[in-house]
């Protein structure tokens, strides 16, 4: 079934696509192949590290690692070493997505880290970078060390839009994030499990860059802190 927020965004009575082409909109909800869309999907059930491009760090003790974990629907567990700021970054090859005021995108994440406090945590859509945590351009979710704060940022060259706390993390429970563009409004909305979607304006949407799926996480003390990604859906229109 189609994400509530998503299928609102489609049917949304005001789009030029969805009045042009309302024979296609039931089957885009069933078949995400419609040619007005792209996406990409991810359920790990199955894992190529060959895909992403990845960014390690491992001073301390251990190595880092991303392997297929139990748990309904397929996970993806990374773990770090054990050294403080040791980290893992994990970015799709490619920068398949350009996001647009004018065009509807949708993005969407659930995922756990195991300490919901000492530890840096990024997920959402950025550039290839080896510093996720300090991108250029990028609409995501980040935390920072020492606070179980999740904020939300668009940012374009340099130029951020944060929202800060629009959720709380808790050690090792799965929470979902995401966001999506509506054209017909002057904003990027964010959401967080099936609560009301919240307007940021988007006057920083990075529009001039291509950008990808990224997540990782960074240690916040010399102990070993791990991620598990549940799934990443990305939907956007052509």
């Amino acid at each position: 079934m189609a994400n509530p927020h998503f299928q609102n965004l489609i049917l949304n009575a005001g789009n030029t696509v969805a009045t042009k082409h309302k024979k296609d909109v039931p089957m885009f909800l069933v078949n995400p192949s419609s040619s007005l869309f792209y996406q990409y999907s991810n359920d790990f059930m199955t894992y190529n590290s060959g895909d992403f491009t990845i960014t390690t760090t491992e001073a301390g003790t251990g190595s880092a690692t991303e392997a297929l974990t139990s748990g309904a629907g397929g996970q993806l567990l990374l773990t770090n070493a054990a050294g403080d700021n040791d980290l893992d970054f994990l970015q799709l090859k490619g920068e398949s997505f350009k996001l647009s005021s004018s065009k509807r995108a949708f993005f969407e994440a659930r995922f756990k880290v195991s300490d919901a406090t000492q530890s840096d945590v990024v997920i959402g859509l950025q550039i290839t970078d080896t510093t996720p945590l300090a991108v250029s351009d990028g609409v995501y979710f980040l935390k920072d060390d020492g606070d179980t704060n999740l904020d939300f940022h668009i940012e374009k060259d340099g130029t951020d839009t944060t929202t800060s706390a629009v959720t709380t993390l808790a050690d090792d429970t799965f929470v979902t994030v995401g966001f999506f563009i509506d054209p017909n409004t002057s904003q990027v909305s964010y959401f967080i499990g099936s609560a009301e979607p919240v307007g940021v304006v988007n006057t920083n949407l990075p529009d001039d860059e291509e950008l990808t799926v990224s997540f990782g996480i960074q240690n916040g003390e010399a102990a070993a802190k791990t991620m598990t990604i549940d799934y990443v859906n990305v939907i956007c229109e052509r």
